[in-house]
């Protein structure tokens, strides 16, 4: 009885031994890969290049005042037309305190000098016009006396120029703030009752408007150091803006700088191209851009499809297997060219009649379920 268990259990365990050979034998089949093949064949290629960037005017007039003070009224908005000469703003001058009593000083010094002149010379003249003084005594009173009353007058203009800002009496001419340039006003940085500076050698001057015209426009971007080797000036660009769809401006590249700067460890080179516009767009000042460059093109070249090459582990060069038989192929050394990241240009080690490896196709997915069933 014994025995009879004892070789019924090793029976068992055998079948269940072929069961479980057979199952994993059946789940882990797989079909054998048929590698289809290409040709090479005709066909040109562009290397293109895309610049990053805006489109902004080519030039940009920023309007200063003449004098400091408060603005008093702006008569322009933003996005208003002007022709050279149109009045934007009024400067209300704010005389300081401590130049006005200065300048009130002076006009007193030249007044109290110009009296004590006009004694001397009225006393002179009298002894002149009796023969008693010199003609040289009385001419250097005389221009002693001429002198002083320049003086008072230059005093009193220096301080109608610090109370009102003009020496004619009239702050028309420095107060008034005239647009120096035709175009468009972009921006208006300040508002009524703003306090100004004027330009001079130590301050920039406080910006009381910005204007520039729209008519002429450029992009402004910057490429990779690894392409900027390839622009020429003159180059035409394909300029696409990210607020109009579906349309593209003409340009032509006018400027490479000649030193890039480090932006997040890549050089970058600026490029400006001037842009070609149309008549049926507005375009703003600052709408961002992308520029499309063609570095190189080559037209009726011998190709295959980039996703067909390999490259070595160790040499890192490019080769493709070539089919010799049925499902039977052999590795070939080939020379590439310019790629546009689908087609790649095949210099040498390729004929026509070659039939290249599809290599990386992928297997479908079985559908396990509809298997099961």
């Amino acid at each position: 009885m014994k025995k009879i268990l004892k070789y019924g259990f090793i029976a068992f365990l055998v079948i269940g031994g072929l069961f479980a050979a057979a199952y994993f034998v059946k789940s882990n089949a797989k079909s054998p890969v048929v590698y289809e093949t290409e040709t090479p064949f005709t066909a040109s290629i562009e290397q293109k290049t895309v610049a990053t960037g805006k489109v902004i005017p080519e030039d940009e007039v920023n309007i200063k005042p003449q004098i400091s003070g408060i603005i008093e009224k702006i008569y322009l908005e933003e996005g208003d037309k002007v022709k050279a000469g149109a009045l934007i703003a009024k400067v209300k001058v704010v005389p300081n305190e401590q130049t006005l009593n200065s300048a009130r000083g002076r006009v007193r010094n030249a007044q109290i000098s110009l009296n004590n002149s006009k004694i001397e010379y009225d006393r002179n003249k009298t002894l002149f016009d009796r023969g008693v003084v010199s003609s040289q005594d009385f001419n250097n009173i005389k221009l002693a006396y001429d002198q002083a009353k320049q003086e008072l007058e230059n005093a009193q203009s220096d301080l109608r120029i610090i109370r009102e800002g003009s020496a004619g009496g009239s702050s028309i001419a420095n107060t008034n703030i005239r647009a120096t340039v035709s175009g468009t006003v972009l921006e208006i940085p300040v508002k009524e009752g703003d306090q100004v500076i004027q330009s001079n050698n130590f301050n920039d001057g406080t910006t009381i408007a910005t204007i520039a015209d729209l008519g002429k426009m450029i992009f402004e971007g910057k490429v990779d150091e690894a392409e900027v080797g390839k622009l020429k000036i003159g180059m035409p660009l394909k300029i696409s803006l990210g607020a109009i769809q579906n349309k593209e401006f003409d340009a032509e590249l006018k400027f490479v700088a000649p030193k890039g700067n480090e932006e997040q460890g890549a050089v970058q080179f600026k490029i400006e191209g001037d842009v070609y516009l149309d008549e049926d767009f507005f375009i703003r000042a600052g709408y961002s851009a992308n520029a499309s460059l063609v570095l190189e093109k080559k037209e009726d070249i011998m190709v295959i499809k980039e996703a067909l090459l390999q490259f070595d582990k160790e040499t890192d060069k490019p080769y493709v297997e070539v089919e010799v038989g049925d499902q039977k192929f052999e590795r070939k050394d080939i020379e590439i060219g310019i790629s546009d990241g689908i087609n790649v240009e095949i210099v040498s080690g390729l004929t026509k009649e070659d039939k290249v490896k599809v290599w990386n196709k992928t297997e479908p997915v079985k559908n396990e379920t509809a298997d099961n069933q």
